[in-house]
């Protein structure tokens, strides 16, 4: 493949797939990464989902319990003291559940201390005592050793506790471990569990009469719900088991744990009859039924002989305590304050039922097939199908997904997160319609831009709003109209005649301003003529300050040329070459008009006719007679004369109409209106009207010769320099009787 045509053929296939399906590719591919890497805010969302499962599904207990709990609760501590108990107390429990016929024992408490209450340590350690008494005490035997013996008559299993901290062994010997294996890989089971510096134990004594021993820390996720509990861990440096699991181990006289493991971790925990699949750091996703105080046997009950004989036979039988005080209460998906205790007996029941849950450990590269198959399917469909038609498919396919994770939930214990794959495929499904919507945005942006040139911004949305506009014929109105033309520009365009760029460019230049203008007070553009521009105001949107707008806009116009030309002139000082200045002169006039669309079935424009316009044109082309910038029709000055400086300047019969028009100029705004300076000219000027109609022409042209010296710097040179040359005249040559004051003008 020649080099020149690489470039080619990858833009056509840009083309082809689109910047859509290109965006949507990039954000699924964006959010695949994200799971990989699971984010708090993405494994908060996944184990809601899997909290709600369990609130709407909870496990439901067998019909035989084989749990049972001893509970230190509050009415058990209020007879018999707070806790710790005496450890020959414990020794009764441990007597009472043996004869009870229980099957297995499993504390939940730890006793890391001598019995602060056994004689031998009383002895020493209470004030006040004769020799004899301390003597009798050294006599009687140590709790703890009773303790000791009783566990000994039956399988008991010890609680364990992680530490944040190393804590040292007292015993003589080393402590006894439960063995574990890991096969598998290669892997070492410290960088997948959860490990901790220290092990809390129990005492020597108690630790070595024990059957087993197993850790019953249970570590909640990042929200506090307790939805794991590890079933191995690392502590002091070794892998310990839990508390449940040892129970299993001592239940199936196993004398060793075999975990197995892969690449990414712990895969499951065999035990003689037993199979049980971890997740990835050796946890067990635990099965919640509602609390149940039914798996409650009081303390106080057990020791008092009020326990039926079956209650226990032959049961796991958990010691621990539900007192508040005692803070071993935890939050579950079900339960906001489940004791600790009862998370252990559900977990057994889960186990040895087979109904705990399972999250197998290429769940993610399942959920990331899931969520990549129907993202694609919906890049690769989206332009065929249409949004519509692919947001009823997908909602489908969401259900799909949805019933499917249910399912696995409800009749395979398993766990299938389909809020990923669903907020996924949504996510991609909104890049492709918003791409879509922006893309089309930028195309109406873009014909916005171009008939923007020709027409105002208001008519350009109002069409692109209602097309139905785009008719021929047009509407009666009330408008004002505006031409405004360049004096002199044929001698500018001669000056350009071997340049004609320039010349372009000059066009541009002054048309550019005077446009702004009218468009920022809300003017419509009807078309250019060469150097001159037509315009109204009050179509097509309603304009109730019409002749205002148009005014303000007359002014602007002026100020921005202003402003052009003296850039122009320093541009020229700087060129070293002459430089023409560009005077323009402004005609406005209100009226009854036809507003609309006009020209052929193939081409038409939005455009104004009538006789206001007419002489809205005429205006302008007295300005330059008149020596004024801006001449006003008759309605729109008396429209404005209260904001803006207003003068009458005449009686004129433009070329083509009968009717005289009392025209006048704009001079200023309210500010110049409001003057001092503007005030003495109006009244002079109103008295130069009065004495030239009344044919005193002497009075006539002293009056325009004091207003020519009020009237400086406001551009009335020429109109004061017309009247006192009309007045001179007719005093050399009066007019006739029937004179009325018209002027009668015979050019356009």
């Amino acid at each position: 493949m020649r080099p020149d045509m690489t470039f080619p053929r990858v833009r056509r296939l840009g083309l082809r797939i689109g910047p859509g399906r290109a965006l949507a590719a990039l954000v699924l591919v964006a959010l695949l990464t994200v799971r990989v890497y699971d984010p708090p805010p993405v494994e908060a969302l996944r184990l809601r989902v899997f909290d709600a499962y369990q609130v709407v599904a909870p496990r439901v207990p067998p019909p035989e319990r084989p749990v049972a709990i001893v509970d230190i609760d509050e009415a058990s501590l209020a007879v018999f003291g707070q806790w710790p108990w005496s450890r020959t107390r414990l020794a009764e429990i441990c007597e009472k559940l043996g004869e009870g016929g229980a099957a297995i024992v499993a504390f939940d408490v730890i006793f890391s201390e001598p019995d602060r209450l056994s004689p031998p340590l009383l002895a020493t350690t209470l004030p006040f005592l004769n020799e004899a008494a301390r003597a009798n005490l050294r006599a009687q035997p140590d709790s703890d050793r009773l303790f000791a013996q009783a566990i000994k008559t039956l399988p008991v299993v010890l609680g364990q506790t992680a530490s944040a901290a190393p804590v040292p062994w007292t015993g003589a010997a080393p402590p006894p471990q439960t063995g574990i294996a890991v096969v598998g890989t290669d892997l070492d089971p410290t960088t997948a569990l959860i490990d901790f510096p220290g092990l809390i134990r129990n005492l020597p004594i108690l630790e070595q009469a024990a059957a087993g021993r197993g850790v019953f820390t249970i570590s909640p996720e990042r929200d506090g719900v307790v939805r794991r509990v590890p079933m191995v861990l690392r502590a002091a440096g070794a892998v310990v088991p839990a508390l449940s699991l040892d129970v299993l181990r001592v239940l199936t006289r196993a004398d060793s744990i075999l975990v197995r493991t892969d690449q990414q971790g712990v895969v499951a925990i065999r035990l003689p009859d037993f199979v049980l699949p971890t997740d990835p750091r050796g946890q067990i996703w635990v099965r919640f039924s509602p609390h149940d105080p039914g798996l409650y046997v009081s303390a106080q009950d057990l020791l008092a002989g009020r326990v039926s004989p079956d209650r226990l036979k032959d049961r796991i039988v958990l010691v621990g305590t539900s007192a508040v005080g005692l803070l071993d209460n935890r939050t579950t998906p079900i339960d906001r304050a489940m004791p600790g205790v009862e998370i252990h007996a559900q977990l057994l029941e889960t186990l040895l039922t087979g109904t705990n849950l399972t999250l197998p450990n290429d769940a993610v590269m399942i959920e990331l097939g899931v969520a990549a198959a129907v993202s694609v399917g919906i890049i690769v469909l989206a332009p065929i199908l249409g949004a519509f038609t692919l947001l009823i498919l997908g909602g489908f396919v969401a259900a799909g997904l949805a019933c499917v994770s249910w399912y696995r939930f409800t009749a395979q214990g398993v766990l299938f997160d389909a809020t990923f794959p669903l907020a996924t495929t949504f996510l991609v499904y909104l890049v492709l319609v918003f791409t879509n919507y922006f893309r089309e945005q930028a195309g109406r942006s873009r014909i916005r831009a171009a008939f923007g040139r020709y027409l105002s911004p208001a008519l350009v949305e109002q069409l692109a709003q209602s097309p139905a506009k785009l008719r021929l014929g047009g509407e009666a109105r009330r408008l004002t109209i505006m031409f405004s033309d360049v004096r002199g520009f044929t001698t500018i365009a001669e000056f350009y005649k071997t340049d004609p760029t320039g010349l372009t460019a000059l066009m541009n230049r002054f048309l550019t301003p005077l446009t702004d203008a009218i468009l920022e007070r809300k003017g419509t553009i009807d078309k250019y003529m060469g150097d001159a521009i037509m315009a109204f105001w009050n179509a097509p949107l309603d304009d109730a300050a019409q002749e205002t707008n148009a005014a303000a806009a007359a002014l602007d116009m002026l100020a921005r040329m202003d402003a052009l030309n003296e850039t122009r002139r320093i541009e020229a000082e700087a060129g070293g070459y002459p430089v023409l200045p560009l005077n323009v002169g402004i005609g406005i006039n209100t009226g009854s008009c036809v507003v609309g669309n006009m020209g052929s079935n193939l081409r038409f424009d939005y455009s104004v006719l009538g006789d206001a316009v007419n002489l809205a044109s005429r205006l302008e082309g007295q300005s330059k007679y008149y020596g004024v910038k801006i001449i006003l029709g008759a309605e729109t000055a008396d429209a404005i004369r209260d904001r803006f400086a207003v003068l009458e300047i005449d009686l004129i019969q433009v070329k083509g109409k009968q009717t005289p028009e009392r025209i006048s100029t704009l001079v200023g705004d309210r500010d110049v209106a409001a003057s001092a300076l503007f005030v003495a000219l109006a009244a002079q000027h109103g008295a130069m009207i009065a004495a030239y109609r009344a044919r005193r022409w002497e009075e006539a042209r002293a009056n325009a010769e004091a207003c020519r010296a009020l009237g400086d710097g406001l551009r009335l040179d020429g109109l004061y320099r017309l009247y006192r040359e009309r007045a001179e005249a007719f005093m050399r040559d009066p007019p006739p009787d029937a004179w009325s004051g018209v002027h009668v003008a015979t050019s356009k």
